[in-house]
């Protein structure tokens, strides 16, 4: 089987443009959690997310072309961009050059849009741009035309666990010889009325409105639900020989993965569940000492003691797990680019030998007892990372990331 690995990365969410200053700013324990402005929240029982501030698109898109895509697609193809330039990929074989995009739930906020046009104005008011900018799949498609890459176009829409089941479906194929490099995207921006108004009717999210910095509690007693962010995280996975021919500079190697399914309740998660799917990528990975686990924790009463539960059962015990750390205080829950987000903070993590903290977190759980970096960033020599991805209907997925050694 051919080996796969990072060569390139791009991020970004609601505390940076790019991967440097994001992630320079979640170590620093920063919070780009506030009110929502992109539409007026006072309606709302939930008011606050973490929106990308003052991201203009044209700096990626022709302003004519802009309006073709919706905002998901604009953050995609900024990631993208990012991760393409840091990979140095121009000498790989677009034919052999693929893109596996992934988002929860795409353009809602045209799909929002052009309902009340249709409704209020008539069909023929309706966007001729309305479809192509809300499927999920276009993400690939618009990136695929920016970078010219011919190879598989594949798209995952599984919830928040997509940007992670993207990565997978990248790696296994290169792994099959399907292609030699895959651009992973994976973008969302879902902070509209229809968007807060679905999740705030499912109670899933935090009504700490007035105070947004701190609403956001992974693994804390008092957490109340998750905050919604928004942002793309991208990342360019090579077969080992083709990355080593053309010299490129080498952040991890993506050594285990694992996928599984609750079968239990649409919006409930289990433990069982996420726990098959991190123990599917730790026998793949070889079952390596683990140095840090990038969490889903998404602040919600049911999956930190879930996942918390889930971890001591995978490594035998609360002794034997290494430092846990959720970033979503920080940026927000940013659903279907949460997985791709989150792996590049994991793999950066790594090579600055870092650990992101968790924010927020002042009363204990009980049923949350491990080390979850909760005193700002700490130094810390990283050589396997892993990340956790879990989502609505049940669908989970993990990533493992290993420090290269040449």
């Amino acid at each position: 089987m051919r080996r796969v690995v990072v060569t390139g990365l791009g991020m970004i969410n609601s505390l940076g443009h790019d991967k440097e200053s994001a992630f320079d700013a979640i170590v620093a324990g920063e919070c780009g959690i506030d009110t929502i402005t992109l539409f007026d929240p006072s309606a709302f029982s939930a008011q606050i997310a973490g929106e990308v501030k003052d991201f203009d698109p044209t700096t990626i898109m022709d302003k004519k072309e802009v309006k073709k895509a919706d905002r998901f697609i604009h953050f995609g193809l900024k990631a993208a961009a990012e991760a393409m330039a840091d990979a140095k990929a121009d000498d790989i074989d677009r034919d052999r050059f693929g893109v596996s995009s992934a988002s929860g739930i795409g353009g809602l906020p045209a799909i929002e849009n052009n309902s009340l046009v249709c409704a209020n104005r008539g069909p023929r008011r309706i966007s001729p741009f309305f479809i192509p900018s809300a499927l999920v799949n276009m993400l690939g498609g618009f990136v695929s035309i920016a970078h010219g890459t011919k190879g598989p176009n594949l798209s995952s829409v599984t919830a928040c666990a997509a940007g992670t089941h993207a990565i997978n479906e990248a790696a296994k194929t290169i792994m099959l010889g399907g292609a030699d490099a895959m651009l992973v995207v994976g973008a969302e921006s879902a902070i509209c009325p229809v968007g807060i108004g679905g999740f705030a009717s499912m109670k899933a999210l935090s009504t700490r409105n007035d105070d947004p910095k701190h609403a956001s509690r992974p693994f804390d007693k008092d957490r109340d639900g998750f905050i919604m962010g928004e942002g793309s995280g991208a990342l360019v996975l090579e077969e080992l020989e083709s990355a080593k021919a053309r010299g490129a500079k080498i952040y991890a190697e993506l050594i285990g993965f694992g996928e599984s399914g609750d079968a239990n309740h649409i919006t409930t998660p289990t433990q069982d569940g996420p726990l098959r799917a991190m123990r599917a990528a730790y026998k793949m990975a070889g079952e390596p000492k683990i140095d840090y686990i990038n969490a889903h924790g998404t602040s919600t009463p049911v999956n930190d003691k879930n996942e918390t539960a889930a971890i001591k059962e995978l490594l035998g015990g609360k002794e034997n797990c290494p430092p846990v750390s959720s970033t979503k205080g920080q940026i927000g829950h940013c659903l279907g680019a949460a997985g791709s987000i989150e792996a590049v903070i994991s793999i950066m993590a790594m090579e600055k030998g870092v650990l992101p903290p968790t924010i927020n977190y002042e009363t204990p759980d009980e049923n949350c007892d491990l080390d979850y970096v909760t005193k700002g960033a700490r130094e810390a020599e990283l050589n396997v990372v892993m990340s956790n991805s879990f989502g609505f209907g049940g669908t989970n997925g993990v990533v493992i990331f290993k420090k290269y050694q040449g």
